[in-house]
């Protein structure tokens, strides 16, 4: 039965279910939401693939920006936890 695949009468008989089911009004305002939906596919599809293409180019020569150094500590700016609290609890009882 189908081991010739899609014959062109089978075609014929979707094409006449589909109208039969849809009706001749619905059938233009279909194919302009089909057609505008494969539209937007494409661009979709395309903007990633120039995006990976960005992507590729960049990973490929990557620029060095310098980190800078972490500050140094001194001993004089740790405050301990005792010292730090009545200055916290002085401003809090005003």
């Amino acid at each position: 039965m189908l081991r010739n695949g899609l014959e062109p009468w089978h075609l014929i008989v979707v094409a006449i279910v589909v109208i039969v089911l849809f009706g001749s009004k619905k059938l233009p305002e279909a194919a302009r939401g089909l057609g505008k939906s494969m539209r937007i596919l494409k661009s979709e599809a395309k903007a990633m693939k120039t995006d990976d293409d960005k992507g590729t180019t960049a990973s490929a020569a990557p620029t060095s920006t310098p980190t800078p150094a972490p500050e140094a500590i001194t001993p004089s700016d740790v405050v301990t936890a005792n010292e730090a609290a009545p200055t916290q609890q002085a401003t809090t009882a005003k």
